[in-house]
């Protein structure tokens, strides 16, 4: 090499250097590049994005050619470098030494760590163009990766190691809530929270999002006849639950506007009353809120009633139930005696029934209490204090203080609710 002038050898080791980078910052770019992110780009027809697509699906020949290039080019270059040190100074152990040394620090550097550092910082913007270089590279040395990746394929049969299981990347519903959780600015606030929601379905029963027996609105079809009319023409819904006796025995569900409308065109009896009902539908319970839904949309039912497995009816759910944990509560419910819909007041403080359940309190007011046990406040308060409280109580549950207001032999039934330190923060900031 020593009719090479030395400033041409100097230029080529310039140039290696920055090969050798190349294939550093496009192998590092390609790897981190997310592969649903790209099958998105594919779509829609990005520039670039197929082609990396292709390169991604065969990752041992393009591991291959970047690796044999980049080996291949930090070979080289100790080489000319070395030269170029005997030229300039003469043949010395020291000027070896010192040439390996800064050889060494530039590879390191210039085509190691630096590249690498800039391609998992920006793998689409490297990936994309760089996989013009690499295709056709990846086609001309086809013989040699083949040759190279033979005796890779045999080592990894000889080890039993299975690649083609591991190149398939499927995402958990874990992994989905956290890319959901960090989407930050990029998604609104109200899209973010269904998409959580979602996942919470298949988390959650319905006797999560039912409403409790002792909320619901029924009609006893025992009950004097006058008694029968008024709640007819006062009730708040438009379907009734009608049971005979007791609340177990239902025996069907009314229409409350045919009925109505039955009673103007002529006098309503008992037994009229009782044709008009419908067959009841009936939901075990412990049944995954998910497919209930499912449920709902393939039996075309409005309203189930939950039963455990003595057939003892626990509550009574609807499709705008589960639509609610889902993007929050948008139709009416049934008048609560105690607390109202305005929420915390100018104390920071919110009168609620203790029958509540923990999963419509939380998210009326934005609160945080467990919901893997107990289903209603008075359940939870219960559970905390070991016993029924005579007068009234304070108990701290996590961040939020609860005071019980009224409570008889049986449940707690008003609790006062305390705003959060953090909350009443968030509110004031």
């Amino acid at each position: 090499m020593e009719h090479i002038p030395l400033w041409a050898q100097i230029g080529a080791v310039i140039v290696l250097l920055f090969c050798s980078g190349f294939f550093s910052i496009s192998e590092t770019a390609m790897m981190a590049l997310n592969r649903h992110r790209l099958k998105h780009l594919v779509n829609k027809g990005v520039f670039g994005a197929k082609t990396t697509q292709s390169l991604l699906v065969r990752t041992d020949q393009l591991l291959g050619v970047v690796l044999i290039g980049n080996n291949l080019l930090n070979t080289i270059i100790p080489v000319l470098t070395t030269s170029i040190a005997l030229r300039t100074f003469g043949s010395n152990n020291l000027v070896l030494s010192v040439a390996t040394g800064i050889v060494a620090f530039l590879i390191i550097v210039f085509a190691e760590i630096t590249p690498k550092i800039v391609g998992a910082s920006f793998p689409e913007k490297i990936a994309l163009p760089a996989s013009f270089v690499i295709a056709p590279l990846m086609r001309a040395l086809k013989p040699v990766i083949w040759f190279v990746n033979l005796f890779s394929n045999a080592i990894l049969l000889t080890l039993r190691i299975n690649t083609k299981g591991g190149r398939e990347h499927r995402l958990s519903t874990e992994e989905l809530r956290t890319i959901v959780l960090e989407s930050g600015s990029f998604m609104p606030t109200k899209h973010r929270s269904i998409l959580l929601n979602l996942f919470d379905l298949e988390n959650i029963t319905v006797d999560d999002v039912m409403i409790p027996r002792r909320r619901m609105e029924a009609l006893d079809l025992d009950a004097p006849f006058e008694e029968i009319l008024h709640q007819l023409e006062t009730c708040y819904h438009n379907k009734l639950i009608v049971y005979q006796g007791d609340i177990d025995r239902v025996v069907g569900v009314l229409h409350v506007r045919k009925t109505l409308a039955a009673l103007h065109k002529q006098e309503l009896e008992r037994e009229t009353l009782r044709e008009l009902l419908a067959a009841p539908y009936f939901v075990p319970s412990g049944t995954p809120v998910f497919k209930q839904l499912q449920y709902f949309q393939e039996t075309r039912q409005r309203m189930g009633l939950v039963v455990n497995e003595y057939g003892e009816l626990q509550g009574l759910i609807t499709p705008e139930d589960i639509l609610e944990e889902l993007i929050g509560e948008f139709t009416t419910t049934i008048p609560r005696t105690v607390g109202s819909r305005r929420g915390w007041n100018e104390q920071g403080e919110c009168i609620v029934a203790g029958s509540m359940p923990l999963r419509e309190l939380n998210r009326w007011l934005q609160l945080s209490l467990p919901t893997d046990g107990p289903r209603t406040l008075n359940g939870l308060i219960l559970e905390r204090l070991e016993e029924i409280p005579e007068g009234d109580v304070c108990v701290q549950i996590g961040d939020v203080q609860l005071e019980v207001l009224q409570s008889d032999d049986q449940t707690v039934r008003t609790v006062k609710v305390f705003r959060p330190k953090t909350q009443a923060r968030t509110v004031q900031s």
